[in-house]
Protein backbone atom coordinates (compact mmCIF):
# COMPACT_ATOMS: atom_id res chain seq x y z
CA UNK A 1 0.00 0.00 0.00
CA UNK A 2 1.27 3.43 -0.88
CA UNK A 3 1.59 5.80 2.09
CA UNK A 4 -1.29 8.26 2.44
CA UNK A 5 -1.63 11.91 3.42
CA UNK A 6 -3.32 10.69 6.63
CA UNK A 7 -0.23 8.71 7.60
CA UNK A 8 2.04 11.70 6.91
CA UNK A 9 -0.23 13.92 9.02
CA UNK A 10 -0.16 11.40 11.90
CA UNK A 11 3.64 11.04 11.87
CA UNK A 12 4.20 14.81 11.56
CA UNK A 13 1.59 15.65 14.17
CA UNK A 14 -0.41 17.91 11.87
CA UNK A 15 -3.79 17.92 10.12
CA UNK A 16 -4.40 16.38 6.69
CA UNK A 17 -5.15 19.87 5.33
CA UNK A 18 -1.70 20.99 6.53
CA UNK A 19 -0.13 18.17 4.49
CA UNK A 20 -2.05 19.35 1.42
CA UNK A 21 -0.90 22.95 1.95
CA UNK A 22 2.70 21.82 2.41
CA UNK A 23 2.71 20.44 -1.13
CA UNK A 24 1.00 23.49 -2.66
CA UNK A 25 3.44 26.30 -3.66
CA UNK A 26 2.42 29.68 -2.27
CA UNK A 27 0.00 28.28 0.31
CA UNK A 28 -0.13 29.73 3.81
CA UNK A 29 1.75 27.39 6.17
CA UNK A 30 4.52 27.90 8.70
CA UNK A 31 7.94 27.25 7.13
CA UNK A 32 9.08 24.94 9.94
CA UNK A 33 5.86 22.95 9.74
CA UNK A 34 6.20 22.61 5.97
CA UNK A 35 9.77 21.36 6.37
CA UNK A 36 8.72 18.81 8.99
CA UNK A 37 5.92 17.51 6.75
CA UNK A 38 8.19 17.22 3.73
CA UNK A 39 10.81 15.32 5.75
CA UNK A 40 8.20 12.86 7.00
CA UNK A 41 6.88 12.46 3.44
CA UNK A 42 10.36 11.53 2.22
CA UNK A 43 10.83 9.04 5.06
CA UNK A 44 7.51 7.34 4.31
CA UNK A 45 7.92 7.52 0.51
CA UNK A 46 4.79 9.63 0.11
CA UNK A 47 4.11 11.39 -3.20
CA UNK A 48 1.38 14.03 -3.41
CA UNK A 49 -1.47 13.51 -5.95
CA UNK A 50 -0.31 16.57 -7.92
CA UNK A 51 3.23 15.19 -8.12
CA UNK A 52 1.97 11.75 -9.17
CA UNK A 53 -0.11 13.34 -11.93
CA UNK A 54 2.87 15.39 -13.12
CA UNK A 55 5.02 12.24 -13.21
CA UNK A 56 2.43 10.37 -15.27
CA UNK A 57 2.14 13.27 -17.72
CA UNK A 58 5.90 13.82 -18.02
CA UNK A 59 6.53 10.10 -18.54
CA UNK A 60 4.62 10.26 -21.81
CA UNK A 61 5.59 13.77 -22.88
CA UNK A 62 7.96 14.66 -25.71
CA UNK A 63 9.24 18.23 -25.96
CA UNK A 64 9.82 19.75 -29.39
CA UNK A 65 12.00 22.84 -29.80
CA UNK A 66 11.49 24.56 -33.15
CA UNK A 67 13.08 27.79 -34.31
CA UNK A 68 11.40 28.48 -37.65
CA UNK A 69 7.66 27.77 -37.54
CA UNK A 70 7.13 30.60 -40.05
CA UNK A 71 8.52 28.22 -42.69
CA UNK A 72 5.56 26.06 -43.85
CA UNK A 73 7.77 22.96 -43.81
CA UNK A 74 7.98 22.91 -40.02
CA UNK A 75 4.24 23.11 -39.24
CA UNK A 76 3.97 20.09 -41.56
CA UNK A 77 6.63 18.31 -39.50
CA UNK A 78 4.93 19.39 -36.26
CA UNK A 79 1.52 18.08 -37.35
CA UNK A 80 2.98 14.77 -38.51
CA UNK A 81 5.01 14.30 -35.33
CA UNK A 82 2.11 15.18 -33.00
CA UNK A 83 -0.18 12.63 -34.66
CA UNK A 84 2.49 9.93 -34.66
CA UNK A 85 3.20 10.43 -30.96
CA UNK A 86 -0.49 10.43 -30.05
CA UNK A 87 -0.83 7.11 -31.84
CA UNK A 88 1.63 5.57 -29.36
CA UNK A 89 0.09 7.25 -26.31
CA UNK A 90 2.43 10.21 -26.00
CA UNK A 91 1.84 13.95 -26.00
CA UNK A 92 3.84 16.77 -27.56
CA UNK A 93 4.92 19.95 -25.78
CA UNK A 94 6.18 22.65 -28.17
CA UNK A 95 8.66 25.46 -27.55
CA UNK A 96 8.77 27.91 -30.47
CA UNK A 97 11.89 30.05 -30.27
CA UNK A 98 13.24 32.84 -32.52
CA UNK A 99 15.84 31.70 -35.06
CA UNK A 100 19.43 31.67 -33.78
CA UNK A 101 18.26 31.76 -30.14
CA UNK A 102 20.63 30.23 -27.59
CA UNK A 103 18.87 27.05 -26.46
CA UNK A 104 20.67 27.12 -23.10
CA UNK A 105 18.11 29.70 -22.03
CA UNK A 106 15.44 26.99 -22.23
CA UNK A 107 17.33 24.38 -20.21
CA UNK A 108 15.67 25.12 -16.82
CA UNK A 109 12.15 25.10 -18.35
CA UNK A 110 12.71 21.88 -20.28
CA UNK A 111 14.25 20.06 -17.32
CA UNK A 112 11.45 21.29 -15.03
CA UNK A 113 8.86 19.76 -17.39
CA UNK A 114 10.77 16.44 -17.10
CA UNK A 115 9.94 15.20 -20.64
CA UNK A 116 10.62 11.66 -21.73
CA UNK A 117 12.48 12.93 -24.79
CA UNK A 118 13.56 16.14 -26.53
CA UNK A 119 13.24 16.65 -30.30
CA UNK A 120 15.08 19.61 -31.84
CA UNK A 121 14.33 20.93 -35.33
CA UNK A 122 15.28 24.22 -37.03
CA UNK A 123 17.25 25.18 -33.92
CA UNK A 124 20.84 24.58 -32.84
CA UNK A 125 21.34 22.23 -29.91
CA UNK A 126 24.09 23.40 -27.58
CA UNK A 127 26.55 21.03 -25.94
CA UNK A 128 25.35 22.35 -22.56
CA UNK A 129 21.76 21.39 -23.29
CA UNK A 130 22.83 17.98 -24.61
CA UNK A 131 24.88 17.30 -21.47
CA UNK A 132 22.04 18.40 -19.17
CA UNK A 133 19.62 16.07 -20.95
CA UNK A 134 22.03 13.12 -20.65
CA UNK A 135 22.44 13.76 -16.93
CA UNK A 136 18.66 13.69 -16.47
CA UNK A 137 18.12 10.64 -18.68
CA UNK A 138 16.29 12.57 -21.40
CA UNK A 139 16.71 11.12 -24.89
CA UNK A 140 17.54 13.77 -27.52
CA UNK A 141 16.79 13.51 -31.25
CA UNK A 142 17.71 16.06 -33.92
CA UNK A 143 15.13 16.16 -36.71
CA UNK A 144 16.07 17.48 -40.17
CA UNK A 145 19.59 18.35 -39.12
CA UNK A 146 22.85 16.80 -38.02
CA UNK A 147 25.36 18.27 -35.56
CA UNK A 148 28.73 16.58 -35.46
CA UNK A 149 29.78 18.59 -32.40
CA UNK A 150 27.21 16.96 -30.08
CA UNK A 151 26.66 13.24 -29.45
CA UNK A 152 22.90 12.81 -29.95
CA UNK A 153 20.49 10.92 -32.19
CA UNK A 154 19.71 12.49 -35.57
CA UNK A 155 17.21 11.84 -38.36
CA UNK A 156 17.53 13.78 -41.61
CA UNK A 157 16.92 13.70 -45.33
CA UNK A 158 19.94 12.99 -47.53
CA UNK A 159 20.54 16.67 -48.23
CA UNK A 160 23.80 16.05 -50.04
CA UNK A 161 22.17 13.67 -52.54
CA UNK A 162 19.26 16.08 -52.98
CA UNK A 163 21.65 18.87 -53.94
CA UNK A 164 23.32 16.56 -56.45
CA UNK A 165 19.95 15.60 -57.95
CA UNK A 166 19.02 19.25 -58.43
CA UNK A 167 22.29 20.06 -60.24
CA UNK A 168 22.10 16.91 -62.39
CA UNK A 169 18.56 17.77 -63.47
CA UNK A 170 19.42 21.34 -64.47
CA UNK A 171 22.58 20.41 -66.34
CA UNK A 172 20.82 17.61 -68.21
CA UNK A 173 18.39 20.20 -69.55
CA UNK A 174 21.11 22.41 -70.93
CA UNK A 175 21.20 25.08 -68.24
CA UNK A 176 24.62 26.71 -68.12
CA UNK A 177 24.18 29.94 -66.14
CA UNK A 178 23.11 28.40 -62.84
CA UNK A 179 22.62 30.41 -59.65
CA UNK A 180 22.19 29.39 -56.03
CA UNK A 181 20.08 30.85 -53.22
CA UNK A 182 21.46 29.46 -49.97
CA UNK A 183 19.91 29.24 -46.52
CA UNK A 184 21.71 29.84 -43.20
CA UNK A 185 25.41 29.16 -43.58
CA UNK A 186 26.06 27.39 -40.27
CA UNK A 187 23.26 24.81 -40.64
CA UNK A 188 23.83 21.26 -41.84
CA UNK A 189 20.91 21.52 -44.27
CA UNK A 190 22.55 24.45 -46.08
CA UNK A 191 26.06 23.01 -46.08
CA UNK A 192 25.08 19.56 -47.34
CA UNK A 193 22.67 20.75 -50.05
CA UNK A 194 25.15 23.31 -51.38
CA UNK A 195 28.04 20.86 -51.26
CA UNK A 196 26.18 18.22 -53.29
CA UNK A 197 24.98 20.83 -55.78
CA UNK A 198 28.43 22.35 -56.25
CA UNK A 199 30.09 18.94 -56.65
CA UNK A 200 27.96 17.98 -59.65
CA UNK A 201 28.55 21.32 -61.37
CA UNK A 202 32.30 20.94 -60.91
CA UNK A 203 32.20 17.36 -62.18
CA UNK A 204 30.48 18.69 -65.31
CA UNK A 205 33.04 21.45 -65.80
CA UNK A 206 30.73 24.20 -64.58
CA UNK A 207 30.59 26.50 -61.58
CA UNK A 208 27.90 28.50 -59.83
CA UNK A 209 27.33 31.71 -61.80
CA UNK A 210 25.87 33.73 -58.92
CA UNK A 211 25.31 32.90 -55.27
CA UNK A 212 23.38 34.70 -52.52
CA UNK A 213 21.88 34.01 -49.12
CA UNK A 214 18.14 34.09 -48.58
CA UNK A 215 18.25 33.02 -44.89
CA UNK A 216 15.56 30.43 -45.63
CA UNK A 217 12.98 33.27 -45.80
CA UNK A 218 10.65 34.51 -48.53
CA UNK A 219 11.72 38.14 -48.20
CA UNK A 220 15.43 37.37 -48.11
CA UNK A 221 15.20 35.25 -51.25
CA UNK A 222 12.98 37.72 -53.12
CA UNK A 223 15.48 40.54 -52.63
CA UNK A 224 18.44 38.31 -53.55
CA UNK A 225 16.79 37.00 -56.71
CA UNK A 226 15.73 40.48 -57.84
CA UNK A 227 19.38 41.53 -57.57
CA UNK A 228 20.58 38.46 -59.50
CA UNK A 229 18.09 38.99 -62.30
CA UNK A 230 19.23 42.58 -62.77
CA UNK A 231 22.65 41.34 -63.94
CA UNK A 232 23.50 41.43 -67.64
CA UNK A 233 24.51 37.77 -67.41
CA UNK A 234 21.51 36.79 -65.34
CA UNK A 235 21.07 33.11 -64.43
CA UNK A 236 18.99 30.81 -66.58
CA UNK A 237 18.42 28.48 -63.62
CA UNK A 238 18.28 28.69 -59.83
CA UNK A 239 18.58 26.12 -57.07
CA UNK A 240 17.00 27.39 -53.84
CA UNK A 241 17.87 25.55 -50.62
CA UNK A 242 14.24 25.44 -49.51
CA UNK A 243 10.81 25.79 -51.07
CA UNK A 244 9.76 29.08 -49.51
CA UNK A 245 12.81 30.72 -51.12
CA UNK A 246 12.00 29.02 -54.43
CA UNK A 247 8.46 30.40 -54.35
CA UNK A 248 9.92 33.85 -53.77
CA UNK A 249 12.23 33.30 -56.76
CA UNK A 250 9.24 32.47 -58.98
CA UNK A 251 7.45 35.64 -57.85
CA UNK A 252 10.59 37.76 -58.37
CA UNK A 253 11.06 36.36 -61.89
CA UNK A 254 7.46 37.03 -62.84
CA UNK A 255 7.74 40.55 -61.45
CA UNK A 256 10.52 41.16 -63.99
CA UNK A 257 8.45 39.72 -66.83
CA UNK A 258 10.40 36.47 -67.10
CA UNK A 259 8.81 33.15 -67.93
CA UNK A 260 9.32 30.19 -65.61
CA UNK A 261 10.77 27.81 -66.76
CA UNK A 262 11.45 29.10 -70.30
CA UNK A 263 13.63 32.02 -69.16
CA UNK A 264 14.47 30.75 -65.69
CA UNK A 265 14.26 27.22 -64.32
CA UNK A 266 13.78 27.02 -60.53
CA UNK A 267 14.19 24.08 -58.16
CA UNK A 268 13.41 24.08 -54.43
CA UNK A 269 13.87 21.66 -51.55
CA UNK A 270 11.29 20.26 -49.06
CA UNK A 271 8.06 19.84 -51.08
CA UNK A 272 5.80 21.90 -48.82
CA UNK A 273 2.07 21.81 -49.70
CA UNK A 274 2.27 25.15 -51.58
CA UNK A 275 4.86 23.67 -53.96
CA UNK A 276 2.09 21.70 -55.66
CA UNK A 277 -0.27 24.65 -56.06
CA UNK A 278 -1.26 25.38 -59.65
CA UNK A 279 0.14 28.92 -59.43
CA UNK A 280 3.63 27.61 -58.64
CA UNK A 281 3.97 23.94 -59.73
CA UNK A 282 7.43 23.92 -58.17
CA UNK A 283 9.97 21.27 -59.09
CA UNK A 284 11.58 20.32 -55.79
CA UNK A 285 13.31 17.68 -53.69
CA UNK A 286 10.70 16.03 -51.46
CA UNK A 287 11.79 15.30 -47.90
CA UNK A 288 10.38 11.97 -46.61
CA UNK A 289 8.64 13.63 -43.65
CA UNK A 290 6.49 10.63 -42.69
CA UNK A 291 9.47 8.27 -42.68
CA UNK A 292 11.63 10.79 -40.82
CA UNK A 293 8.98 11.21 -38.13
CA UNK A 294 8.53 7.43 -37.92
CA UNK A 295 12.27 7.08 -37.26
CA UNK A 296 12.11 9.74 -34.54
CA UNK A 297 9.14 8.06 -32.81
CA UNK A 298 10.90 4.69 -33.02
CA UNK A 299 13.99 6.12 -31.34
CA UNK A 300 11.85 7.60 -28.57
CA UNK A 301 9.21 4.90 -28.09
CA UNK A 302 10.75 1.60 -29.18
CA UNK A 303 14.18 2.59 -27.91
CA UNK A 304 12.95 3.77 -24.52
CA UNK A 305 15.24 1.34 -22.71
CA UNK A 306 18.33 2.14 -24.79
CA UNK A 307 20.88 4.18 -22.77
CA UNK A 308 20.79 7.89 -23.63
CA UNK A 309 24.49 7.86 -24.52
CA UNK A 310 23.94 5.31 -27.31
CA UNK A 311 23.19 7.33 -30.44
CA UNK A 312 21.99 6.67 -33.99
CA UNK A 313 22.07 8.79 -37.14
CA UNK A 314 19.51 7.99 -39.87
CA UNK A 315 19.86 9.54 -43.33
CA UNK A 316 16.81 8.95 -45.55
CA UNK A 317 16.64 9.53 -49.32
CA UNK A 318 14.60 12.37 -50.78
CA UNK A 319 12.79 12.32 -54.13
CA UNK A 320 12.94 14.73 -57.07
CA UNK A 321 9.39 15.94 -57.80
CA UNK A 322 9.28 17.25 -61.39
CA UNK A 323 6.57 19.84 -61.94
CA UNK A 324 6.44 22.99 -64.05
CA UNK A 325 9.11 25.34 -62.69
CA UNK A 326 12.00 23.34 -64.14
Amino acid sequence: MKPTAKQVAHEAGVSISAVSRAFSPGSSIDADKRQRILQVAVQLGYTSPARRTAEVISAGTVTLVAGDLANPFYPLVLDTLAKALQAVGRQLLVYAIPPQTDMDQLTPQILAARPNALVVTSARLTSGMAQACRQHGIKVVLLNRIQRDVRVNAVACDNHAGGRDAATFLMARGRRRIGLIGGIADTSTHRERVQGFREVLQEGGQSILAEATGDYTYRGSYVAVQSMLSRKDRPDALFCCNDIMALAAIDAARERGLSVPADLSIIGFDDIPMAGWTSYRLTTIRQPVTRMVSEVVSLIHDGAHVPVDETTTSILPGKLMIRGSA
